[in-house]
């Protein structure tokens, strides 16, 4: 049974006197910044000269360089995207580390892979959010919670564990749960889903329509019933209040029986070894090879496997559903019934 912290396991004291430094004033920077900041902690944010160091600056906070983000801060947080992580830390973070520092990361990427390697006297650890950065925000304003992640990689004060709790009960996820993991963990989860699952539900959805196309059926209809009815959703809520199979009963028998007597059809040996060897690449490193090398020879694969996806014909289907597409994603976002 994994470990779970709430509010109660967390000592928001752990951050008294101490400056927390966001590096990066992203998705996952303004979110918990903004979090930390109603918590009553002491932030400060380091970014680039963007449009993001506008924003902090007019949201109220005190804007530095990243460089001396770092010197001033107690606690640098690194959220920034993971693949520039390196250079920046490297450069602007790692000559102001002075022992008794906490480096945290919200992924356990850099770490995981030695493409970060931070001095033996700080503490390094994890509290990695479950959740995109509006939602980290918007739950925390609502009272509500989310899951995430912490981990404690380096401890030479004792007391890294510690740091980690207080620092999730101040962007708000102690209310709902945070399971004690490791950098480890949290990069395989992270990669496999990215590797395995997703690239499996496309690749699904993309033969879902190419099949039932071919068979005469009218694309705009096909891209409604696959997605766009918000059924998805409405499937991935249920999942949550009635469970990953409890939800099948909300389904007709036909739907039942369908589902449960073709699931293994749908996972054939070759799909397995496909599988197996996505984890392959995740645990010995090739991936992140592979990916280092990408972004150095200037995402030549990443811009053509781009232009391939919407050469796809459900593209030009999503454009011709565009007012449906507006109103459904109202709803939604809203949260109003329908």
């Amino acid at each position: 049974m994994a470990t779970v912290y709430h509010d109660r396991d967390a000592e928001p004291n752990a951050l008294e006197g101490r400056t927390v430094g966001i590096v990066g004033y992203g998705n996952q920077g303004r979110a918990q910044g903004r979090n930390m900041r109603d918590s009553g902690v002491n932030v400060i944010v380091g970014n680039a000269e963007d449009a993001y160091r506008s924003q902090a600056i007019a949201e109220g906070f005190t804007v530095l360089s990243i460089a001396e983000a770092a010197r001033q801060a107690d606690i640098v947080l690194m959220l920034l995207p993971d693949e520039l992580q390196p250079a920046v830390y490297g450069d602007q973070v790692a000559p102001h580390l002075s022992p008794g520092d906490v480096l945290c990361f919200a992924s356990g990427y850099n770490i995981h892979y030695g493409r970060i390697a931070p001095p033996d006297g700080v503490d390094v650890i994890l509290v990695a959010p479950r959740m995109i950065g509006q939602a980290v925000r918007n739950l925390y304003v609502k009272g509500a919670g989310f899951p995430c992640l912490v981990a404690a990689h380096q401890d030479p004060s004792g007391s890294a564990m510690k740091t980690a709790l207080a620092l999730a009960r101040a962007i708000g996820a102690t209310r709902f749960g945070a399971f004690e993991s490791s950098f480890r963990e949290e990069t395989l989860i992270d990669l496999f889903a990215e590797q395995m699952l997703w690239p499996g539900i496309v690749k699904l959805c993309l033969l879902y329509f190419e099949k039932l196309t071919a068979a005469g059926c009218d694309p705009e209809v096909v891209t409604t019933e696959l997605y766009l009815s918000g059924e998805f959703v409405e499937i991935a809520r249920a999942m949550i209040t009635e469970g990953f199979f409890g939800q099948l009963k909300l389904h007709s028998h036909t739907s039942q029986y369908g589902q449960l007597s073709r699931a293994d059809r749908m996972a054939p040996p070759g799909l397995l070894k496909a599988v197996d060897a996505a984890m392959e690449e995740i645990q010995s490193g090739a991936f992140a090879r592979e990916w280092a090398a990408e972004q150095e020879a200037g995402l030549p694969a990443l811009n053509r496997l781009w232009q391939q996806a919407l050469r796809h014909p459900m593209t030009d289907s999503e454009k011709r559903l565009a007012p449906l597409r507006e109103m459904i994603a109202a709803w939604i976002l809203d949260d109003q019934p329908r």
